[in-house]
């Protein structure tokens, strides 16, 4: 089977990326092996690719929003049958007994392995899954609008979670990519009036279309206080602004893997008055099974713009540059 790897993590400049035949994968005990139809592109590839985030797994290969069919199920594997249409995220598996597992917060395991980083992704025509962290799929999806939700979708439903966005109150969202534009129209459908800052004008027209009572640049003041926001850039310095938006008792969620590093913050200005910092890391299965439901409920669109499986290392450049309006994925079949 044909396989993007990462060969050499560095600057997608540097095609980190490279494409090679591998064999295909043999399901293990309770695994099945998907046959990938389509993967989205999500900003954490990007970083995997580039070294932002440490090599876990030598040669991985990216990819975390995976839509396919089972073709072979491993010994014991009784979940699926064969062609059924299945969902693969981020989480890839966690220990079950940790503390953190124990009380119903598995994206907090400690022994936890995520898809694309650690076990091999969807960049590629298949992959072996432990069926447990495989989701069902709703029907009336269609594989382009079902692949960004799986990582870009579900964290921005966790991230909004974490911002404890009080009923009809001010939400700001600090960059409008894949992520976001979902989050965005959930959160409008709850009843928030958004105040979004993005640099892209046509994220910024995107997000006009969605709803957003004010759309400014990066780093702009929004033009009241915000009960809440959501930081999607990757970007530090953009903490600081979004905390200086807050109202009194607000909260920013920061809904990144990464993030490069925060300026020192003023007691007086950024967190005095009970606002408070957040952070989100990965997500529970649970959270995932909300987000498909809630999505499928609601009707919410993806904006998206489609690669063939040979551009892989174009739409991480693409997303790289802000040449991506909405959520970026590959058909692989």
């Amino acid at each position: 089977m044909r396989a993007w790897e990462v060969a050499r993590p560095g600057p997608i400049g540097s095609h980190p990326l490279r494409l090679v035949e591998r064999p295909l994968p043999v399901p293990g005990p309770g695994e099945v092996r998907v046959d990938v139809r389509t993967c989205g592109v999500c900003r954490t590839d990007l970083h995997v690719a580039e070294g932002d985030l440490e090599v876990r797994r030598p040669r991985v290969v990216p990819g975390h929003e995976v839509v396919g069919t089972v073709s072979a199920r491993g010994p014991g594997a009784q979940r699926f049958e064969l062609g059924d249409r299945v969902g693969v995220a981020w989480l890839a598996s966690t220990c079950g007994t940790c503390r953190f597992c124990r009380r119903g917060e598995e994206n907090l395991c400690v022994r936890a392995t995520f898809t694309g980083w650690d076990r091999d992704g969807g960049y590629a025509e298949s992959t072996v899954v432990d069926e447990r962290f495989v989701y069902r799929l709703p029907e009336s999806s269609s594989d382009d609008q079902v692949a960004p939700l799986l990582c870009a979708g579900i964290i921005g439903y966790r991230a909004l979670k974490r911002a404890a966005l009080p009923p009809g109150g001010r939400l700001g969202l600090y960059g409008f990519g894949g992520s976001a534009h979902v989050t965005a129209q959930i959160a409008r459908a709850q009843g928030a009036e958004l105040y979004v800052a993005t640099r892209s004008p046509e994220a910024q027209e995107l997000a006009r279309d969605l709803g957003a009572t004010w759309v400014g640049s990066a780093a702009d003041k929004p033009p009241v206080p915000l009960d809440a926001a959501i930081l999607f850039a990757p970007v530090g310095e953009l903490v600081l602004p979004a905390l200086e938006a807050l109202d009194r008792g607000g909260v920013l969620a920061i809904a990144g893997i990464h993030l490069t590093d925060i300026p020192p913050l003023v007691y007086r200005t950024h967190l005095f008055e009970e606002r408070e910092l957040r952070s989100v890391t990965a997500n529970t299965r649970r959270d995932g099974e909300e987000l498909l439901a809630l999505a499928t409920r609601l009707e919410v669109h993806a904006t998206v713009q489609p690669y063939s499986f040979d551009q892989a290392e174009e739409a991480l450049s693409d997303l790289a540059h802000d040449r991506v309006t909405g959520a970026a994925v590959l058909h692989v079949r």
